[in-house]
């Protein structure tokens, strides 16, 4: 799949799932908030087509995808970027 095929299929998770995925411009990265009683991924329009992946797939895990079913390889993407966080933070 190309960044823009997950990029489609992550806004269609969310969208799935009744979460808004804002793309704005500001001093931010982005990630998971609750924005007036909606929940929303909010991230930065200006970043590289990757790390808007990444917000996205970190902002999906952040509720809970173990329950719900997704293609093995939207699966594998996201667990992939989470884990990358992880290392990265450490």
């Amino acid at each position: 799949m190309t960044p823009e095929e997950f990029l489609t299929e992550l806004q269609s998770l969310a969208k799935q799932l009744q979460i808004t995925v804002r793309f704005e411009k500001g001093d931010f990265t982005g990630g998971y908030c609750i924005i007036k009683q909606q929940r929303t991924i909010l991230a930065n329009k200006k970043l590289p087509l990757q790390k808007k992946l990444n917000v996205l797939a970190q902002g999906l895990s952040e509720i809970g995808l173990e329950e719900i079913y997704l293609k093995p390889l939207l699966r594998e993407f996201i667990d992939d970027e989470v884990a990358k966080a992880k290392k990265n933070f450490q």
